[in-house]
């Protein structure tokens, strides 16, 4: 079951998104030309992008996919042209209008539905691989814990997601965010240590027989984060 703190984040990432940074996040997963800044979050992101999917099946052809907390779909439809059934959901309906936009008419033999709502959502159905990329990272290493047990039991084979590894710099970025009017600030990124987090899900027991197995981070200006494979078996 959610907690209180996953659904109270949840209920603030969902006002970001859809209302405040509705714009700016329309441009940077774009071509359109961008400042400094977010020109090295768009580069760690297509990065991120590139590492999570090196780490799924060349061919996903009769695979499901769950693209959790998908944006505006840019790796849903990296996977759908490798063959897969994708279901990429985002809380935010402005996200997913524009995944809709963007969606190319050609998907060679995979597919996406896009959905606005919950990856944790049990009618969502099983999956072979599910990734999270960059929609853990407002959340405290309890509650990532608890979301990645709860994929785990609709998932066959992995679980792919990201989290805001604990820093220095990224602790200095965190507390200048916090500076800035509370109306211009995103739902706060929570540093993980890569130790506390490991420890965690060792000792989920929703989580006996699978195994954390790669891990890569990837750092380009303001852009900080770290992937994570669990694998069953």
């Amino acid at each position: 079951m959610p907690t209180a703190t996953y659904l109270e984040r949840r209920g603030e990432i969902e006002t970001y998104f859809d209302r405040t940074a509705a714009d700016t996040w329309a441009r940077l997963t774009s071509d359109a030309p961008v400042g400094r800044i977010r020109a090295t979050v768009r580069a760690g992101r297509d990065g991120m992008r590139a590492t999570l999917l090196g780490w799924l099946p060349a061919d996903l052809r009769g695979r499901r996919v769950l693209d959790a907390g998908c944006g505006t779909g840019q790796l849903a439809v990296e996977a759908a042209r490798r063959g897969a059934e994708v279901v990429a959901i985002d809380l935010s309906p402005t996200l997913i209008g524009l995944a809709h936009e963007r969606l190319p008419r050609d998907l060679g033999s995979g597919s996406i539905e896009l959905k606005v709502g919950d990856m944790l959502d049990p009618a969502l159905g099983r999956f072979d691989h599910v990734v999270a990329m960059d929609s853990l990272v407002h959340y405290d290493a309890a509650d990532v814990v608890r979301v990645v047990a709860g994929l785990a039991d609709r998932t066959r084979a992995s679980i792919l997601f990201t989290f805001a590894p604990r820093t220095p710099a990224l602790a200095v970025m965190h507390a200048v965010g916090r500076l800035l009017p509370r109306g211009h600030r995103a739902p706060a990124i929570e540093p993980v240590a890569e130790s506390d987090l490991d420890r965690r899900l060792r000792a989920e027991p929703a989580l006996a027989g699978w195994r954390a197995a790669r891990t890569l981070r990837v750092a380009c200006g303001f852009y900080t984060s770290q992937a994570l494979e669990v694998v069953r078996g």
